[in-house]
């Protein structure tokens, strides 16, 4: 068919572009990944190192990290190949939550905590506010969640030393209504048709 607003079909019929196969759309991937420590949250790494990607054995379709977990952050990594809902759950405008567990050095008292409920600031701007709580103590070191918001880079480790603590471990647990869960670190799922369904709602997709 060559006429102007003829209709083809996906998988049906033959699709060409100046005489070359237009590759069809591929399925929706949505994956829960546990990144381990030493991992880079992308594609590729200039520095050689290695990325989230290599984790996924069996996995033929090409997908992506929706947002980031620095390198040496482990737990819940959301990838794949569906840039809409990748875009909307990482953009601030929609507020998305998630939820690390962090240990810390030394004591937390109850002023830093509500310090870091309140946010602070950062050489960036306002770090907005957080959901802030004590796990418990162990030693010489303190494990707290903290539930954010904001999208800023590294904004957990920073609010912490902005509130002159030093992060020791840090493991996000949670992102939106999804959580890690008994996840082996390294290993992936999918996500089930109810858990994509009840983050798109959290965004307004259809």
């Amino acid at each position: 068919m060559r006429e102007p607003g003829a209709k083809a079909v996906w998988g049906a019929d033959d699709i060409r572009v100046d005489g070359k196969p237009v590759p069809a759309l591929s399925d929706r991937l949505y994956l829960m990944l546990n990144k381990p420590f030493g991992y880079v949250s992308s594609l590729r790494d200039p520095e050689g190192r290695p990325v989230v990607t290599e984790l996924l054995t069996g996995i033929k379709e090409r997908v992506y990290p929706v947002g980031r977990l620095d390198f040496d952050s482990l737990g819940l990594l959301l990838l794949t190949n569906d840039g809409e809902w990748a875009h909307r759950l990482t953009h601030p405008r929609f507020h998305v939550s998630k939820t690390y567990k962090v240990t810390v050095e030394g004591e937390v008292s109850e002023s830093t905590l509500k310090r870091l409920r309140s946010g602070v600031y950062l050489e960036d701007g306002f770090s907005g506010t957080a959901k802030a709580s004590l796990v418990g103590r162990h030693g010489y070191q303190t494990d707290l969640r903290i539930t954010v918001t904001t999208g800023k880079k590294r904004l957990v480790r920073r609010m912490i030393e902005a509130a002159d603590c030093r992060v020791v471990h840090l493991i996000r647990t949670g992102f939106g209504v999804l959580e890690l869960g008994n996840l082996k670190i390294g290993r992936y799922r999918l996500l089930n048709p109810d858990e994509v369904e009840a983050m798109k709602k959290l965004t307004g997709l259809p």
